[in-house]
């Protein structure tokens, strides 16, 4: 009896030629208004493969070439597409649901990310609405109507264009309104003595013709904004303007504040430079004017003019830093983990301002996707 045993030690190369992967993607606005990918079309087909074996039986496996690499091609048409789907449909689609479409920005206020309506794709470009509208905390369902004109993108520089409009920022003014920041009492420490004694110099008479035993009494400025910020967006920049009312209080020991004065400050607030990096928006006064009139009479008025400049100085000092660190915090803008805004530029238009950049990825999609998966942590956005 004899046994022949035959080891044979190969190599296989194999190649493939006329590689065609088409794919359509149908995308829309979730019911939390994030971007998913509802549908995938996939047509894929390898034309040819060629494939070139090695070892003790090289040439009995090239003889049968054609009949493995008509298989090998069947089996990898047959994968191709329902890999692709199920990283679409699956995988990308569960990195998109990380991105948050509605959270905090601070204590007060929250902002709204989310798309109003399916996104528009064409020939050269993926458009989205979002909403992009601040609110109170508080009281999440009083907001803004927005009435603002709708921003048009023309530039195909960059990679991504941001347009905000004017209601991006009313709506921002409008939810501190509400929230109640933007008045306050300055008085005792608070009262910059320099002011405190031009305010016994105006209104003295004032004091003597109430009591004159008030002359010494502390005295306190009550300023509240009384209507939301307005902005205004040109092609040569953006302003704000703020209109609040100060009453001038005197204090007696142990009684109810007594009024001496009531006035209105209006105040503007003129940008011309906006900078945009690393997901945050920043937002620089660079002048401003501003008006003080009595409620009273026209004549108080007058007497009110030696004011102006250290009640514009306590605004000054007051409620545009409430402003200023709104902006200098900045917005997150909703990217998923891993991508950034690099080369951003900035352009001013009619009622909106459009923001350009590219993006830079500092992890690759597969281990972004990996990174995932591998951990959901829980937050408190939605």
């Amino acid at each position: 009896m004899m046994k022949i045993v035959n080891h044979d030690v190969r190599n296989i190369n194999a190649s493939a030629e006329g590689v065609n992967i088409n794919t359509i993607l149908n995308l829309i606005r979730d019911d939390d208004g994030r971007l998913k990918i509802n549908n995938i079309t996939c047509d894929a087909r390898i034309d040819k493969m060629k494939a070139q074996f090695s070892g003790t039986l090289g040439r009995v496996y090239d003889f049968l070439a054609s009949f493995l690499t008509s298989g090998m091609r069947f089996l990898l048409n047959q994968r191709i597409c329902p890999a692709l789907n199920h990283a679409a449909l699956v995988h990308v689609n569960s990195m998109l649901e990380t991105i948050p479409v509605r959270t905090e920005v601070d204590q007060y206020i929250g902002i709204d990310y989310s798309l109003i309506d399916d996104p528009v794709v064409t020939s050269r470009s993926l458009d989205m609405n979002f909403r992009g509208m601040f609110f109170d905390l508080s009281h999440q369902n009083d907001t803004l109507v927005n009435y603002a004109v709708d921003p048009v993108i023309r530039e195909y520089d960059r990679m991504v264009y941001l347009a905000l409009s004017e209601f991006f920022f009313d709506s921002g003014m409008f939810s501190y309104f509400t929230a109640g920041i933007f008045q306050m009492d300055i008085v005792n420490e608070k009262m910059p003595k320099d002011l405190e004694m031009l305010l016994r110099t105006t209104y003295f008479g004032a004091i003597m013709m109430l009591n004159p035993a008030l002359v010494e009494a502390p005295l306190s400025l009550q300023l509240a904004v009384n209507s939301p910020p307005k902005t205004s967006i040109k092609t040569s920049g953006a302003t704000v303007v703020m209109t609040a009312i100060v009453k001038v209080m005197v204090l007696p020991p142990g009684q109810p504040p007594v009024q001496l004065s009531s006035m209105t400050m209006v105040y503007t607030h003129i940008h011309t430079s906006f900078f945009y990096f690393f997901r945050i928006l920043l937002d620089f006064f660079d002048s401003n004017i501003f008006k003080i009139f009595s409620n009273q009479s026209a004549l108080e008025s007058l007497a009110l003019i030696p004011l102006q400049a250290p009640l514009k100085t306590m605004l000054q000092m007051s409620v545009v830093p409430l402003i200023n660190n709104w902006t200098k915090r900045g917005v997150q803008i909703p990217l998923a983990d891993g991508m950034d805004f690099i080369e951003e530029v900035v352009e001013y238009h009619n009622g909106f301002i459009v923001i350009g950049a590219n993006l830079h990825f500092s992890k690759g999609l597969r281990e972004m996707i990996a990174g995932n998966t591998e951990m959901e942590p829980e937050t408190n956005t939605v």
